[in-house]
């Protein structure tokens, strides 16, 4: 069986002088990551990584025997960053099992919600979170030399942006003093209101169920939404430019540095922004339906798309697992769903059929060593496991979307080779155009120059929503939710967009309950361990072999560059492991005095 990755390079180095180097937890992320390499400071790059994940979770058992019904508001609580992209997931499988179809204004404020969702959660990860490691105080702990250059480089798009210098830029993104840094974390708030003027609460839906939403719809509500959304496209106009100028500073100022964080293109988008003309939620339409996504669902291998069929992405999937830490269900578990309702046979590595059955042993790099699985994409035409990754999210869906160049609304227009995003003018700035156009590699620095454009290309989609969601008010068709029955027996699956990538539920109903339950967010497929086949995770694949430009010597090492890759993905813990320890079975028990442990 053919391995979906390889070597970066096959250059010559000199003989190998390897120093174990660990990061557990990594820090500004959410959860619980740990990165642990072996680099070689003479050829002055990374040799080894392994992604670990010690956290437990166990969504996919206490779900069996629920109600269906509670599927949106039990699985948004498996995140508390992106929980409504869960919540908007499980409500997309709910529909398909129980055969109902969200009304058009329904649909338009879903999408609104989730539009809102992923200008909050970009703004905030890129400029308070990522940005750090850009910053001033970043850059001169690290490498002072290229803080020099940056004082004396200006900044090419200091006119849109204000920042004269690219040294001025990474002083506004110093936490808590710097002026973008502030701006940002204002923005962040804005956001959060958008998303609960159409969903109630945030990150927990209130108002979100299966058949639609019991929001209020007004003319009142839509246009709080829209005069905060014009204050957020206007702010976005100076973010594109800013991070623009940022990012091409640092290939100008470390040659070489394309290679950071660099692998293979293998991209995997779900889609998102479902329209309500197109989607009827049933599985025998859901090639056509996908396809009309207002962000394009697609395999892509090597710059190239190999399906944006999402039947075909379905059938696929595959849960693998090598280096975890659970026992094989293939010859043990339950097979609840052998055929989709198409005909097509479904492997018993499909989430449908998981079982997931833990096992908890002691760390081991050459057995066993994370609670994360190993989810892969089966390419039925080349027999390869691919290890996709989602690029941290806005990647792979502006990739997607601008290879298959399907989506035309005025404000987004997908070129083949490029996005364009069309923002109208706004207080302070003109009307104004950015175009993202593919890139020669998928590596840390794209993968986080494409969550700033994608702030723009949700914003533009927003404003596409709102014009539509307005016009459905003032014709008088204000249904935001179908009725519907829980049947006896179901499968359903939704697909949807994370935050951070890519993001699937899968259900089986019998007696009106749910009889298994598996969602599978982005993170299970990025922080993967090394599969049954030998092949590293996308962040393992990532972090072996890049080069390090930090100036420190092994005595001060920070790391920075491994970090910078291994954010680049927007890892999201909570949502990449599961545990079950079965009934009741205690673990470890331990009493600490008030004033803590005795010595």
């Amino acid at each position: 069986m053919a391995t979906a990755t390889e070597p970066l390079t096959g250059t010559e180095r000199k003989s190998r002088n390897l120093v174990e180097m660990n990061w557990d937890p990594i820090t500004r992320i959410v959860g619980s990551l740990g990165i642990f390499t072996k680099i070689d400071f003479d050829n002055q790059e990374v040799a080894e990584c392994y992604s670990t994940s010690s956290i437990f979770r166990g969504y996919s058992i206490f779900m069996q025997g629920k109600d269906p019904r509670d599927a949106p508001f039990i699985t948004s609580r498996i995140c508390g960053i992106c929980g409504d992209n869960h919540a908007t997931c499980a409500v997309y499988a709910q529909n398909m099992a129980f055969g109902c179809k969200t009304p058009e204004l329904g649909e338009w404020i879903i999408n609104l919600g989730e539009a809102a969702e992923y200008m909050f959660d970009h703004n905030l990860y890129q400029d308070n979170l990522v940005g750090v490691d850009f910053c001033e105080q970043m850059v001169k702990q690290t490498n002072p030399s290229v803080l020099n250059k940056a004082e004396n480089t200006p900044a090419p798009n200091a006119d849109k942006h204000g920042y004269k210098t690219i040294a001025a830029i990474m002083r506004s993104l110093n936490p808590f003093t710097g002026e973008y840094y502030r701006e940002a974390l204002q923005m962040s708030r804005l956001t959060r209101e958008m998303f609960c003027l159409m969903e109630g609460r945030h990150v927990h839906p209130s108002t979100l169920y299966p058949g639609g939403v019991g929001t209020v719809p007004t003319i009142q509500v839509f246009t709080d939404y829209l005069v905060r959304l014009m204050k957020y496209i206007e702010y976005v106009k100076k973010a594109v430019p800013l991070h623009d100028d940022l990012f091409n500073f640092f290939y100008e100022a470390l040659p070489g540095y394309e290679r950071v964080g660099q692998r293979r293109i293998l991209l995997g988008c779900w889609g998102s922004f479902n329209d309500p003309a197109a989607c009827d939620y049933k599985y025998e339409n859901m090639s056509n339906w996908g396809r009309a996504m207002y962000v394009t669902p697609s395999v892509i291998v090597d710059g190239k798309v190999v399906t944006n069929d999402l039947v075909d992405i379905n059938l696929g999937m595959r849960i693998l697992l090598g280096s975890s830490y659970y026992n094989d269900w293939e010859n043990a578990g339950e097979t609840f769903v052998k055929t989709d309702p198409l005909g097509n046979a479904i492997d018993k590595r499909h989430p449908w059929n998981q079982t997931t059955t833990p096992k908890p042993q002691k760390r081991d790099f050459k057995g066993k060593y994370t609670w994360v699985m190993s989810p892969r994409w089966f390419d039925k035409n080349t027999g390869d496991h691919l290890a996709l990754d989602t690029g941290g999210g806005p990647i792979a869906r502006l990739w997607a979307t601008a290879l298959n160049n399907l989506v035309d609304i005025g404000y987004i227009q997908a070129t083949g080779q490029s996005v364009k995003i069309n923002l109208p003018k706004t207080a302070l700035l003109p009307e104004t155009q950015f175009e993202w156009s593919i890139p020669q590699w998928s590596n840390a620095i794209e993968r986080d120059r494409a969550r700033t454009y994608f702030q723009a290309y949700a914003a533009a989609a927003a404003l596409y929503f709102v014009e539509k969601a307005l016009n459905a008010v003032r014709g008088g068709r204000t249904q935001t939710w179908s009725d519907f029955k829980v049947p006896d027996e179901a499968i359903g699956c939704g697909f949807h967009e994370a935050v951070r990538g890519v993001l699937s539920h899968h259900v089986v109903i019998r007696d009106r309950k749910i009889a298994n339950y598996h969602p599978y967010p982005p993170t299970p497929w990025n922080a993967s361990p090394r599969d049954i086949y030998g092949t590293p995770g996308p962040y393992e694949d990532a972090i072996q072999n890049t080069p390090l430009f930090e100036e420190n010597g092994p005595e001060n090492f920070k790391g920075i560059d491994i970090m910078r890759a291994v954010r680049s993905f927007d890892p999201c813990l909570p949502c990449g492991v599961h545990m079950y320890l079965g009934n009741g079975k205690v673990l470890r028990q331990e009493h600490s005095s008030m004033l803590g442990a005795h010595s």
